[in-house]
């Protein structure tokens, strides 16, 4: 596993323990829909959330935020409007499809900094 692949890994476990501190219920991590990837669907209520997890370091050019492009979203959307169509579309508990972006970052100790933006596009 590349040092990458472990901080990605520890970006979505700290979102994931976020969002189920704020009541989410966590319905998988890493989901594939086709070819494309959802790191974090949840459910909070009657909402289904499509989780984007993004991290970078302090020295990185631009913030996690920041590096969800028009490109990024597009793929993020069509995952979601793909699981909803295949999984949630015809559930009567399900209402919605929120698209979240979750910021970590993580100090010189390994805490993790966690920003969370709901309806972030």
């Amino acid at each position: 596993m590349s040092r990458a692949q472990a901080i990605g890994g520890a970006a979505e476990r700290a979102a994931v323990a976020f969002l189920s501190a704020q009541g989410c219920e966590i319905l998988g991590v890493n989901v594939r829909v086709g070819h494309l990837e959802i790191d974090v669907v949840a459910r909070l209520d009657r909402t289904v959330l499509v989780v984007e997890v993004r991290s970078r370091g302090t020295s990185s050019w631009t913030s996690a935020f920041g590096s969800i492009d028009a490109k990024k979203r597009a793929r993020v959307r069509t995952a979601g409007e793909r699981l909803w169509d295949r999984r949630f579309r015809l559930d009567p508990q399900i209402d919605h499809l929120r698209f979240d972006t979750v910021s970590v970052t993580f100090d010189d100790r390994g805490q993790a900094h966690v920003e969370y933006v709901p309806a972030a596009f």
